[in-house]
């Protein structure tokens, strides 16, 4: 089971890394207008850290619970959809400055999301129950990102 935890925290340690260098909280964003209800921007942080944990935890816990190389490799494959999915957001909102992108690929992050917990339930109701807070928050974060994109509109612009 070491292994397993190794990888998962690896790959979690990278996947905030990349989201983190992708973030860039300037002039550009704070000028952007948002919703009165928008969490202040440090909450971002920590809120993904723990949710990736728990997505973590729910990939070993799915994966010790089977020694299928069939079953192995759908997890793989569909936690490495999320996270290509997951590591997109962030370039599209921030780095291209185009929310209105990013919400276009958020459904199917959600989905992807959506996917797992499905794929993952009868391996383990825990490691499914671990992916709902990801859900809900990829859900919040798209209702917002919706919210940015209507309030600010258009984008693409050159400024």
């Amino acid at each position: 089971m070491t292994l397993p935890i190794i990888v998962a925290v690896a790959i979690t340690v990278f996947v905030l890394g990349v989201g983190g260098t992708m973030t860039t909280v300037g002039p550009w964003y704070r000028d952007l207008r948002k919703p009165a209800w928008n969490p202040p921007d440090w909450v971002f942080g920590p809120a993904w850290t723990v949710i990736l944990g728990f997505a973590a935890c729910a990939g070993v816990l799915a994966w010790v619970q089977s020694s299928e190389a069939g079953v192995h490799l759908r997890i793989a494959v569909l936690f490495g959809a999320n996270i290509i999915l997951h590591m997109l957001w962030s370039p599209l909102f921030f780095k291209l400055r185009r929310p209105d992108w990013a919400m276009i690929e958020v459904p199917f992050l959600w989905l992807s999301i959506a996917a797992l917990m499905v794929a993952l339930a009868p391996l383990s109701k825990l490691a499914s129950l671990l992916l709902v807070p990801y859900l809900l928050w990829v859900a919040f974060a798209a209702i917002l990102n919706l919210s940015i994109v209507r309030m600010n509109r258009p984008f693409g612009s050159k400024s």
